[in-house]
């Protein structure tokens, strides 16, 4: 079966550069990258290829080599979905607000409008691809609205979870560690659709590394890996409290510990905690499965992972407080990072917000700067929390184009993303500028603290 036109539904953090991807190696194939959101593929298909809407490394370039060669971005599903052989879907899917699961199940409604939508336009056979992080057995549901209410059209489901981390995706697409295809793997037609992404994945991924199962191992993989991940960094985020009360060092902990071949040195950073769209969302998630089929101990579990992750934003922001003589009532305090980690402009349940929500409850005035991040964007985050009327949000907090700006005149500076530019900052100037004693709290251990409190700073750092 060879794969001519592909239409990939959603053109958000997935779906647009994966689809990018695919289209820059596999020339031959069209590529179709469709959204509701006319803003979003209007920027996808601005003239000055550095406004895309997406800010990943190298990814504008391969856009900009790809795009309108067979790589194409439009609002017209319908056509999209009508030509393609193989359709992607890679929407969003949010954890719950509502009803029964509300807070851990993940929202499958978009999941479902796409299959309705499918359904009522295609009129050959499909292959249907799960892009997007789901649950298990998605993929049956997904099977059954596509049956039965077809127009006699025959579809095959595959699962083809991201792996994608968030400012290193163009990377981690062009040199994966495993592409995992889940799949019907007991017909021959199942067999067939799959070997088709197969085939796709091996235009430049080796064999070895293109991984067949079944189609609800591949489903649960996903959500198990993003949960191991997890657990390692709220694992040294819990350690990170102990070392600051005995005098240890997190940093060389996680190095002494991270030496050992058995446990390795990744996802070993302590930090003020983990954001992102997926760990959260999936974790939840699993612990939502688990509860579902009675195991309470298994959903206990997981459910730790989320509590510690938790405790560490709110601890860094009490200790805010508490440093500053226990009010920030009308203290500016400057934050330098709104992004949930360094070189993406993603934003979603990154603790910047969450750290903010709490000082504004506590009267706080604050000033933000991120490189990538717009006013738009942290103000749409903090309003979705509803913690407080949106007019308070804006009187209360600012966003400005430059570091030195927002550190003027602070009582306290915080360090909430990862930003190399941090690092290479005038902290002598900004500290000259603040109002004294000047307080500097390092959220991502980027900072050295000895140069730091010989310029004159007050320093506090995580796990220190």
């Amino acid at each position: 079966m060879r794969i001519k036109n592909i239409c990939c539904i959603g053109a958000g953090y997935v779906g647009g550069p994966t689809m990018a991807v695919i289209a820059q190696k596999c020339p031959e194939i069209n590529v179709t990258v469709v959204d509701i959101n006319e803003k979003r593929i209007a920027a996808w298909n601005d003239q000055n290829v550095k406004n895309i809407p997406i800010y990943e490394p190298g990814l504008s370039q391969i856009v900009g080599e790809a795009r309108d060669r067979n790589l194409y971005f439009s609002t017209d599903i319908d056509s999209a979905i009508d030509k393609a052989d193989m359709i992607f879907i890679s929407v969003n899917t949010p954890t719950k607000t509502y009803g029964i699961g509300k807070g851990m199940a993940a929202d499958l409604k978009y999941i479902e409008l796409c299959a309705r939508q499918i359904a009522r336009v295609a009129k050959d056979d499909k292959i249907v691809v799960e892009k997007s992080t789901l649950p298990v057995r998605t993929a049956q549901a997904l099977k059954n609205i596509l049956d039965n209410t077809g127009n006699g059209v025959n579809y095959q489901i595959l699962s083809n979870p991201e792996f994608l981390a968030e400012g290193t995706a163009v990377e981690d697409l062009m040199d994966p560690d495993r592409v995992l295809i889940g799949g019907d793997i007991d017909t021959e037609e199942g067999k067939e659709a799959m070997q088709a992404l197969v085939d796709i994945y091996s235009h430049w991924v080796p064999a070895e590394r293109i991984l067949t199962t079944n189609v609800w191992s591949s489903e649960l993989s996903k959500l198990t890996a993003n949960a191991f991940l997890a657990q390692r960094v709220s694992s040294i985020n819990a350690m990170s409290e102990l070392c600051e009360k005995t005098g240890a060092d997190v940093n060389e902990v996680a190095k002494a510990v991270g030496m050992d071949s058995r446990i390795g040195s990744k996802f070993l950073k302590s930090s003020v905690g983990f954001g992102g769209s997926c760990f959260q969302k999936d974790i939840l998630n699993l612990v939502y499965i688990a509860k579902s089929f009675g195991l309470e101990e298994v959903a206990d579990y997981w459910e730790q992972v989320i509590i510690m992750n938790d405790h560490q934003k709110k601890r860094f922001a009490v200790n805010i407080v508490k440093t500053l003589f226990n009010t920030v009532s009308g203290k500016k305090i400057a934050f330098l990072g709104w992004a949930f980690k360094k070189d993406t402009n993603d934003t979603r349940e990154s603790a910047a917000i969450y750290v903010a929500d709490y000082l504004l409850n506590e009267q706080a005035e604050i000033v933000i700067y991120d490189p990538k991040v717009t006013e738009e964007q942290v103000f749409a985050d903090l309003d979705y929390l509803s913690s407080r009327p949106e007019e308070e949000n804006r009187k209360r907090v600012t966003v400005l184009n430059n570091p030195y700006d927002v550190c003027k005149d602070s009582h306290a500076v915080a360090i909430l993303t990862e930003w190399d530019e941090f690092e290479d900052l005038d902290w002598k100037a900004i500290y000259n500028n603040m109002l004294k004693p000047a307080f500097l709290f390092d959220g991502r251990r980027l900072l050295e603290r000895k140069k730091k409190e010989e310029i004159g700073f007050e320093f506090y750092a995580i796990g220190s």
